[in-house]
């Protein structure tokens, strides 16, 4: 590796960590903050303009940041909204793409139809790094679902409309060539990220090395976006669907110790990737300018035209998402209606834990309903970012005014970064949403799940349910003293061997009853991932001190 490059990463890297100790100090959101270092850097004389290739970000950054995205994303709130997200990522995709194409074809005489409305699918997608600004701020957690479960999905809709447009222009528009090239490119995506997803947890299974076993993880989101790129479709949704199917998975078909190790791993490849991608976004500033100085209208043709587009962005955006209020209010008043008929009609055991589930869900949208304040923060948070400019430079170099184009998606997605991305905490305090700690797992859940299990281990105990592996039970005062050491404060040194058997054996215990509840969707997935996790780390310790005493 050239020396040069070399001192250019380790300054990106060092860059991206004071980016963050900045943020947490002062508040502004750390992408904000390297955005801003990006522009700085670009515009001083001695950097040379610097133009990032954009299979640099579609292939080699997005695939890892949008599975890392999708293992950790929440399956349980996913699943109660998968409405609202599936119509932002899908249909609002489609219908900015067609209102800023109408735009784009006024506003750019000679561009043509279907290049305007290619320029409008890379401004529709909303940005997946770009809503981890939004997780800071303490709204409440089903919004950031709902941003998460849009910025997941919404790339592979945005990132065909632009394949499509593209060879629209080139040879002429077919509207069912079009609809079957969108749907081959997801199905595809959804069937070879599936099937990677899958094989990687069961080969990930037989490597016992927790150390091998997360350096064979790192492939995965590259091992389910290339063959599908090959074949045509989304590799982006492929990475997503592996990341859903194995953070699904995980539970089991990884050991505790592979877990901890993934989630540490994911954490500070999520930190580095994401900071630079951002940073990137701004070190790129000085060379899409210089190509738009000697061009008609210069760079003031290019802000008027972006400045148009974003509010174009904003208010179709807000005329999507505004009808939401009521549309989910019927939705729950259509459900409490089921919810009583399923309860009435309830014959069977699998009747009534799915009329139980529905139960559930229906507290869960009373308890957190989406509001016109709610809706307010999610028209406003639908920020661009990486994808747009990525997706920008890959317009063909032939495309009429590519310089152009390519300024006004930067423009668009920097813009909209600094705009919505500063202003948001003003909004969401001013709207009363900023209740809920920007960061760490909800506390009386957690503490309501975590006396279920250990509930369910102390009936097992006294029952005899847990027995030795020689089938023998375990001595009578031993139980007390395990029970009151599962959990964070743990202080395991100089118990016997049997006591650390018996823990293990009630972590079990706990684990089944967990996964139980985790299917009836009574706990929120951060309570009960954070349950998990201290029962992953109660194992490994428990295991450990074994070993110790054998």
């Amino acid at each position: 590796m050239p020396t040069d490059l070399l001192l250019v990463l380790i300054a990106g890297v060092i860059a991206i960590v004071f980016a963050n100790s900045i943020a947490s100090k002062t508040g502004v959101a750390g992408p904000l903050v390297l955005v801003v270092v990006g522009v700085i850097v670009s515009l001083v004389p001695a950097v040379p303009a610097i133009t990032i290739p954009p299979e640099l970000i579609l292939a080699g950054v997005l695939p890892p940041l949008l599975f890392s995205a999708a293992v950790s994303a929440p399956a349980i709130e996913f699943r109660r909204d998968i409405t609202a997200i599936g119509g932002l990522s899908v249909l609002l995709v489609v219908v900015s793409a067609l209102v800023l194409g109408v735009f784009f074809w006024w506003a750019i005489p000679g561009l043509g139809f279907p290049l305007a409305v290619a320029l409008g699918a890379i401004l529709s997608p909303t940005d997946a790094v770009a809503t981890s600004i939004v997780k800071r701020l303490g709204v409440p957690r089903r919004v950031v679902t709902v941003l998460e479960g849009e910025s997941l999905l919404n790339d592979a809709s945005a990132l065909v409309l632009l394949r499509t447009a593209i060879v629209a222009a080139a040879s002429g528009f077919s509207f069912l060539a079009t609809l079957g090239e969108f749907f081959w490119a997801v199905l595809s995506a959804v069937v070879v990220g599936v099937v990677v997803g899958f094989l990687a947890l069961r080969l990930r299974h037989w490597t016992t090395s927790a150390t091998a076993n997360t350096a064979l993880g790192l492939t995965v989101p590259y091992l389910a976006y290339l063959p599908t790129e090959a074949l045509g479709g989304s590799g982006l949704v492929a990475a997503v669907a592996a990341g859903v199917v194995c953070g699904q998975g995980a539970v089991r078909w990884l050991t505790p110790e592979q877990r901890l190790s993934d989630a540490s791993t994911w954490r500070t490849i999520e930190f580095v990737l994401e900071g630079a991608v951002f940073l990137m976004m701004g070190l790129e500033l000085y060379g899409i300018v210089q190509g738009n100085v000697a061009a008609d209208g210069g760079v003031a043709k290019a802000l008027g035209i972006a400045a148009l587009a974003f509010v174009v962005i904003v208010l179709v955006r807000a005329a999507y998402v505004v009808p939401m209020l009521s549309l989910h209010t019927r939705h729950v008043a259509r459900a409490r209606r089921r919810r009583v008929r399923a309860e009435q009609e309830a014959a069977s055991v699998r009747q009534e834990r799915r009329a139980g589930r529905a139960r559930v869900d229906l507290d869960y949208f009373d308890a957190s309903p989406l509001t016109w304040k709610h809706n307010t923060i999610i028209v406003w948070a639908g920020m661009r970012g990486a994808v747009t400019l990525a997706a920008a430079q890959t317009l063909p170099q032939a495309t009429p005014e590519r310089d152009l184009l390519v300024f006004i998606a930067f423009l668009v997605a920097a813009g909209s970064l600094l705009l919505q991305g500063l202003t948001l905490p003003v909004l969401a305090k001013a709207l009363g949403l900023r209740r809920e700690a920007a960061a760490g797992p909800p506390r009386a859940e957690i503490r309501m799940l975590d006396g279920d299990l250990r509930a369910t281990a102390r009936a097992r105990l006294s029952s005899g349910g847990i027995a030795r592996a020689d089938g023998s039970p375990f001595p009578e005062g031993s139980h007390v003293r395990v029970l009151s050491r599962l959990g964070m404060d743990a202080d395991l040194q100089g118990d016997g061997s049997i006591e650390f058997e018996l823990q293990l054996a009630v972590i079990g215990v706990m684990r089944e009853r967990l996964h139980e509840l985790g299917r009836s969707g009574r706990y929120s997935t951060a309570a009960l991932r954070y349950v998990l996790d201290e029962l992953d780390a109660s194992e490994i310790s428990a295991r450990l001190h074994l070993e110790s005493e054998e």
